[in-house]
């Protein structure tokens, strides 16, 4: 029997105002241990608002929301949460940043360290330790931030649109590498966009929501051999999932 990493059930979330503003309508999913599991959906569909709940950092109004069947409810870090924004500190330099969200989450600083020493060739960052941020390329901003998420020592990754403020070749690059990152990893991801090709050539699955309210509307299996190209997304295969995807997104 598969396991269950992470689960969304009857999830609904309505931020207080004048009006109230509802953000989230009884929304369900769930990402099996080791998969990489994409939330699609339009801007402002509530996407980003049901990650900040599966990272604890938002109480939902009514359902439930684990990680690895614990509750996430008051409890933020079950998962390592990476944000839309890199959120890097321009006063501490790479090797400082690199272990920031370890650190907090308990580890040893010399371990923290020796852990993010080892992983600096894989994530590009090699040679850089000393840097200060404002002297990284964008594209390497984005592999630091996730440095750091993936230095956090929890099996779950959340991702928030990484690699939404790239321009389409940095970001098609960033892309082939954090695939090839998780399939050395082993990690469940969770990542959300509203990029469909982003979601088809990275995902196992594909959750679909609808404009906000956002409820999940269509659950596709991707089931491509991996690694994917950028050729790939011209193949019948592709073509057709994308054809799935969009007709779920337009259905609404």
């Amino acid at each position: 029997m598969t396991e269950v990493a992470v689960r969304l059930e009857d999830v609904r979330h309505v931020f207080p105002g004048e009006p109230p503003v509802e953000a989230v309508a009884e929304a369900s999913l769930e990402v099996e241990r080791g998969a990489f599991v994409s939330l699609l959906g339009p801007s402002g569909c509530g996407k980003s608002t049901l990650l900040r709940v599966l990272a604890g950092l938002i109480e939902p109004t009514a359902g439930t929301a684990t990680i690895d069947g614990e509750s996430t409810v008051g409890q933020p870090g079950l998962a390592a949460f990476m944000p839309q924004r890199d959120l890097l500190l321009p006063w501490r330099r790479v090797e400082a940043n690199a272990v920031l969200g370890a650190e907090i989450a308990g580890v040893p600083a010399a371990e923290a360290r020796r852990q993010a020493t080892a992983l600096y060739e894989r994530f590009g960052l090699e040679g850089f330790e000393r840097s200060w941020p404002g002297q990284l390329s964008g594209g390497m901003r984005q592999r630091l931030a996730l440095l750091r998420t993936f230095l956090m020592p929890r099996d779950t990754l959340l991702l928030d649109e990484p690699f939404g403020a790239l321009d389409a070749m940095t970001r098609r690059e960033m892309q082939e590498w954090l695939e090839g990152v998780w399939a050395r990893d082993g990690r469940t991801v969770l990542l959300v966009t509203h990029d469909v090709d982003e979601a088809l050539l990275l995902s196992d699955v594909v959750y679909v929501m609808s404009p906000r309210p956002g409820r999940i509307t269509a659950r596709i299996e991707v089931g491509l051999d991996r690694p994917l190209k950028t050729g790939d997304v011209t193949t019948a295969e592709f073509v057709e999932l994308k054809a799935a995807v969009l007709e779920a997104l337009g259905s609404e």
